[in-house]
């Protein structure tokens, strides 16, 4: 894309900065490579771009401090698209050891190329749907966004939650009503304790939920 086309992007003050931390610079090439070639393969809308950092990079961000800890953690992203939220938090935590999970090609093939751009060591992606993923085949945590209704997100990767893992699903304003009406699915998938965590966002009045739950040990 023509750098003169490229569609004006909010920048990222200090603040954001700040909470990205070391991973900032690694946080702008991606976004560099969104911008550039997002809108070009599909992956975000021409009204998301001028929006990437508040509704997109920093909402899935939000989603980090709940990850697991230790140097054995695995997690799982169902439905990586482009990258939002694996890539971001891979980049976050270079710790943890991500797969992300996408079954349609040429989105697969961006990850790889995102992967091998930005040499994140950490990340494998598995072209694949998670249902199809083999039934043993379970992770310490389990992120989505902008996958599924959580009813139907639970029935489709409910299983790669290993005991004692949780389940990350960030989710829009409707996240109540989703969990009110999963609650079935997540009694089967033996998810407990689920809830609503809210984050506030760092450049706007917009709030982040993420809906987690706990697979019984």
């Amino acid at each position: 894309m023509a750098l003169e086309t490229l569609p004006l992007v909010e920048q990222p003050g200090q603040a954001v900065a700040d909470f990205f931390g070391t991973s900032f610079p690694l946080m702008l090439r991606y976004s560099q490579m969104l911008i550039e070639q997002g809108q070009l393969r599909g992956l975000l809308g021409p009204r998301e771009l001028p929006r990437l950092w508040s509704r997109h990079l920093l909402n899935c961000g939000a989603a980090e401090k709940f990850l697991p800890i230790g140097k054995n953690a695995t997690v799982a992203d169902v439905g990586s698209g482009a990258g939002l939220p694996g890539i971001v938090l891979a980049i976050m935590r270079p710790d943890l050891q991500f797969y992300l999970i996408e079954p349609l090609g040429r989105r697969a093939e961006w990850l790889e190329e995102v992967k091998e751009e930005l040499d994140l060591q950490n990340v494998e992606v598995l072209r694949s749907r998670s249902q199809d993923l083999p039934a043993d085949q379970q992770f310490s945590a389990v992120t989505s966004r902008a996958v599924a209704n959580l009813n139907k997100l639970v029935r489709i990767s409910g299983k790669l939650v290993a005991p004692g893992g949780i389940m990350l699903a960030i989710k829009g304003e409707r996240a109540p009503e989703e969990l009110a009406n999963a609650r079935e699915a997540l009694v089967q998938a033996k998810l407990e304790a689920a809830h609503i965590e809210q984050v506030s966002s760092l450049m706007d009045d917009s709030v982040t939920r993420i809906i987690m739950a706990t697979k019984r040990a």
